[in-house]
């Protein structure tokens, strides 16, 4: 019987043992505690990715898509027709994203507030397909691209986690251009935009830097970017100034989303001679179609040179473009 009491006691004793290595073990590797993470890290990982949030109506989810939203994963239909040389008119065209480097920098202003510069550095292909005397032809322009973008946050909390302290106050509109094979702000510079929803004026954007444009979160009260609903008639005005001779191809893309990727082509409606330059007005009217997603996207605008859709030649792309946050409401 003394035996057997313990054996009894010896094993109980073994048991807690192992149980007690398991829960620390668990807790130890617990993913929802990311106790390894410093404030800094927590917010980089937030400006360059997703938060914890998955609500995508959260502000903090844009950046995330900030990449992917323009990227169209190669040639998709170009709707419009037009007529140059080499290429005759075009097919298809658009961009494929193949590497990114990001860079971050964090101002603290206090204790309380902490600016995030991001920067991406975009590697890819420009992919155009067009008829060239009659026969489908295809060019691929490797291009490199950078990106800027500013996201602010404000402390809310004072606890063990940074997941619980920080929110997304703040962030700036997108600005960037391609720096090689062409650097894009050396040839078009786009310095306003102006947004109509229905006929009014709901939003002016202004260049040439547009991270100087910044809108604040949901979580805080802001309601400063792009907000429309399924239906609602939205002209876009684009302001820019080109030292390019042929027009410019100016174009509005959509964030993707469940009924694919979307590119609008802009009309020029005016056109005016600055010195060697020329400041010119591009327009597109369009509506918010009824299967769009619900929740905060970006949406990009780019202005390109016509040589980087007409002309074949891999050294020819030249890309100025800005990203913006726009909600869709029921």
């Amino acid at each position: 019987m003394n035996k057997l009491l313990k054996y009894i006691r010896i094993s109980a004793l073994f048991s807690i043992i192992v149980l007690s290595i398991y829960l620390t073990g668990c807790d130890k590797d617990n993913p929802s505690e990311p106790t390894v993470q410093t404030d800094d890290e927590y917010l980089t990982s937030t400006a360059i990715n997703t938060a914890f949030s998955s609500n995508a109506d959260d502000d903090d989810n844009l950046f995330a898509n900030e990449v992917f939203d323009f990227d169209s994963e190669g040639a998709v239909s170009d709707l419009s027709s037009g007529f140059d040389t080499p290429i005759d008119s075009l097919y298809r065209w658009g961009r494929r994203v193949t590497g990114v480097n990001i860079n971050t920098n964090i101002n603290s202003s206090g204790d309380t507030l902490k600016n995030v510069e991001v920067t991406r550095t975009i590697s890819g292909n420009f992919i155009v397909l067009g008829y060239i005397n009659g026969m489908l032809d295809s060019s691929v322009k490797p291009y490199t691209q950078v990106q800027k973008r500013f996201v602010i946050f404000k402390r809310v909390e004072r606890r063990n986690h940074p997941r619980f302290n920080w929110r997304v106050y703040q962030y700036s509109a997108v600005d960037g251009n391609t720096t090689s094979p062409q650097t894009g702000k050396d040839n078009i510079v786009m310095n306003t935009i102006e947004f109509y929803k229905n006929n009014s004026l709901v939003l002016t954007l202004n260049g040439p830097d547009f991270t100087g444009n910044i809108f604040t979160a949901g979580h805080f009260g802001g309601n400063t970017f792009f907000d429309a609903e399924k239906g609602d008639q939205i002209r876009v005005k684009v302001f820019l100034r080109s030292n390019q001779n042929d027009t410019d191809i100016v174009s509005y893309h959509w964030a993707r989303n469940s009924f694919g990727f979307h590119r609008e082509k802009f009309i020029m409606t005016s056109q005016t001679p600055a010195g060697s330059e020329f400041d010119r007005t591009y327009e597109k009217t369009f509506e918010i179609y009824n299967q769009h997603n619900q929740g905060k996207h970006n949406a990009f605008i780019s202005a390109n040179t016509r040589s980087s859709l007409y002309d074949n030649s891999p050294l020819l792309f030249s890309s100025t473009y800005m990203g913006f946050p726009y909600k869709v409401r029921h």
